[in-house]
């Protein structure tokens, strides 16, 4: 009978034992980088509800066992398809009596009758996969208009607070619209009790519709809005469903600005959009390396990791960005180039979203995304860096002298160049601004360089109070007061402007521009004690940097990462226009990891299958143009 006893007592504990470790890791969010599939690359606003759930199928049946669990509906999904509505149209939305968006019955006939996403959540749930959304900042500007009533979901009524029932226009912050949909969406007042009831009773709505997945966009990188990120984050960490936060895009993101935001979130993007252009490809490298350096992958984040984003992969069968025409070509990049993408992306551990039509998914493009190497990397890699330890040179010059060329380092000719962009306030970086007289009626605005960068010329701005122009504008005088207008000398009647009118690409960097002077807070700018200048449009900071700048094309870089077996991950990738040789030496290989034996490594390279055999004193390889070469060594 004890024996009995003992045995029914060692089952129990280890049915909890098994059952405690499960739920462990379960509430371990995003522990690895996530990955599924987003309409965005395909489809634009423009899918419909059987476009889209015929892609999901294909994803649970084609990509799921390889780790795809994501089917994401991206922008607009509440827009009505007809004439006149486009990207940045105003009027043509679905909202309900409380200022929610809700789907276009028209593309989505489950959502009738306020279902809303329950069906389409429900149906994907049924096929394995995992529901997300896109969604935008604040409240829509017809929301706004309509001066919809806020609902308090506490009580299922209208929010009230000391006597008054609160409407969208008390909330809405018109000024800070987003700079590349300006007619869609405006930023909330989340000091206000009443700004942050609209935003939970968003993600309750969304909690209700079973979704897994969502994608918060406008407010990162140039658009940062630290408090409605850390509102937001607040009120999925109270749901009782478990919904992974994605912000996007990531124009002019830092990893110092990431910092602030990663505890806040699963994964962030670190870029413009990516499109299927070389340029849009070649930008990933400098950030990725700056953002590994930082430690920012996988860092802690909401309820679990963080992962940043390099943006989807615009494989296979797409459309263009901004069109209002559902998938129409094939992705431009070539062979080579979509090797290297899908390299990076795997050595530097980002989600992987898959962007093209699943119905015409090609074997090619198939090969790649489930390259089984690229996913255990993408997976389970750790301690990735870039490689800095390379030399290369010209595919016809190793081959007329032969393979015991000396290589060198390529040739580099640097330039610099002064960088405008936008931090956290909180930041160190954030604080070297300063005020000086230069007469009795001019001052200016100062950058403070370092000591490391006392060569340079101090970088001055021209200020003046923000200047009413009309009758029109006295409301605003008040409102703007203290605000500064700055100007370069040379560009009279031209203002510092910092936020763009449309989403821009991974090669297109978000600078500061001189734009005519107008009543705009993107053009407001104030003059802390501190020594930082905050933008009124965005409430971030802006920082100066010489950047040097490789003034030649092309160029070669190296990652390298360890796999939990133990084996070494080593990339080339060639960014110039003509096939290269490139090398690396096995001291320089124990520069990265003193501790392994790489005079003990054996060499095998995966886009060729070639066996290098063990490795001797160097490892080289002729890489083609946009392309890359990726080894693993084992060693004893």
């Amino acid at each position: 009978m004890n024996n009995n006893n003992n045995n029914l007592i060692f089952i129990f504990f280890v049915i909890f034992f098994c059952f405690f470790s499960q739920r462990v890791l379960s509430d371990i969010h995003a522990s690895l980088p996530p990955r599924g599939w987003n309409s965005y690359d395909s489809f634009c606003w423009t899918i419909s509800e059987e476009e889209f759930l015929q892609n999901a199928q294909l994803v649970s049946q084609k990509l799921h066992a390889h780790g795809y669990e994501y089917a994401v509906v991206d922008y607009l999904w509440y827009r009505k398809l007809v004439p006149g509505a486009y990207v940045d149209s105003l009027g043509y939305d679905v909202i309900d009596e409380w200022g929610r968006m809700l789907p276009d019955p028209g593309r989505w006939p489950s959502s009738k009758d306020g279902k809303g996403f329950l069906e389409v959540a429900q149906k994907v749930h049924d096929m394995g996969l995992k529901f997300g959304f896109h969604v935008m900042r604040g409240i829509s500007t017809q929301a706004v208009n309509a001066n919809t009533p806020i609902l308090d979901v506490t009580t299922g009524k209208a929010y009230v607070e000391a006597g008054k029932i609160w409407h969208a226009k008390d909330i809405g912050i018109e000024e800070r619209a987003c700079g590349w949909m300006k007619n869609g969406f405006m930023s909330v007042n989340t000091t206000l009790g009443a700004g942050r009831a609209f935003l939970r009773s968003l993600y309750h709505q969304y909690a209700e519709w079973n979704v897994d997945f969502v994608k918060h966009d406008c407010v990162f990188g140039e658009d940062f809005q630290l408090d409605e990120i850390t509102v937001v984050s607040g009120i999925l960490k109270e749901l009782n469903r478990t919904i992974l936060y994605s912000l996007s895009p990531g124009t002019s993101a830092t990893p110092a600005m990431a910092k602030h935001v990663a505890p806040l979130v699963n994964m962030y993007r670190v870029t413009g959009d990516d499109w299927d252009n070389w340029g849009d490809v070649a930008t990933h490298f400098d950030v990725s390396r700056d953002f590994a350096a930082a430690s920012m992958i996988g860092a802690n984040g909401l309820l679990g990791n963080s992962w940043p984003d390099l943006d989807m992969l615009p494989l296979g069968w797409l459309t263009d960005a901004g069109a209002n025409v559902g998938p129409h070509r094939d992705s431009r990049l070539t062979l080579d180039e979509q090797k290297t993408q899908l390299t990076l992306w795997s050595m530097v551990r980002s989600p992987l979203m898959f962007g093209g039509d699943m119905r015409k998914l090609d074997n090619t493009t198939y090969g790649l995304i489930t390259n089984p190497v690229l996913l255990e990397i993408n997976f389970f890699s750790s301690n990735n860096k870039e490689f800095p330890y390379i030399t290369s040179t010209s595919d016809s010059r190793f081959f007329e002298q032969g393979p015991k060329i000396k290589t060198s380092v390529q040739n580099k000719r640097w330039s610099e160049k002064l960088v405008v962009g936008l931090s956290s306030c909180h930041v160190p970086e954030a604080k070297g601004w300063f005020s000086q007289t230069v007469d009795a009626n001019l001052e200016q605005v100062c950058w403070r360089w370092g000591s490391r960068s006392k060569k340079l010329e101090p970088f001055c701005l021209y200020k003046t109070e923000a200047s009413l122009q009309s009758d029109e504008d006295v409301e605003y005088s008040e409102k703007y007061r203290g605000k500064l207008h700055l100007h370069a000398r040379n560009r009279e009647g031209f203002c510092l402007d910092m936020s763009s009118k449309r989403k821009l690409t991974s090669k297109e960097h978000k600078k500061a521009s001189f734009s005519p002077c107008r009543l705009d807070t993107n053009q407001m700018w104030e003059l802390n004690n501190n020594g930082t200048l905050m933008n009124s449009y965005s409430g971030s900071c802006a920082s100066l940097k010489a950047r040097k700048v490789n003034a030649g094309p092309g160029g070669v870089r190296s990652w390298i990462a360890t796999g939990k077996k133990g084996e070494v991950y080593l990339a080339y990738f060639n960014l110039n226009p003509t096939r290269t040789v490139i090398s690396t030496t096995v001291s320089n290989l124990s520069k990265a990891f003193p501790a392994i034996n790489f005079g003990s490594c054996s060499c095998k390279e995966v886009w060729s299958g070639k066996d290098y055999g063990s490795l001797q004193h160097s490892l080289s390889a002729s890489v083609d143009s946009h392309g890359s070469a990726l080894f693993i060594l084992t060693c004893t």
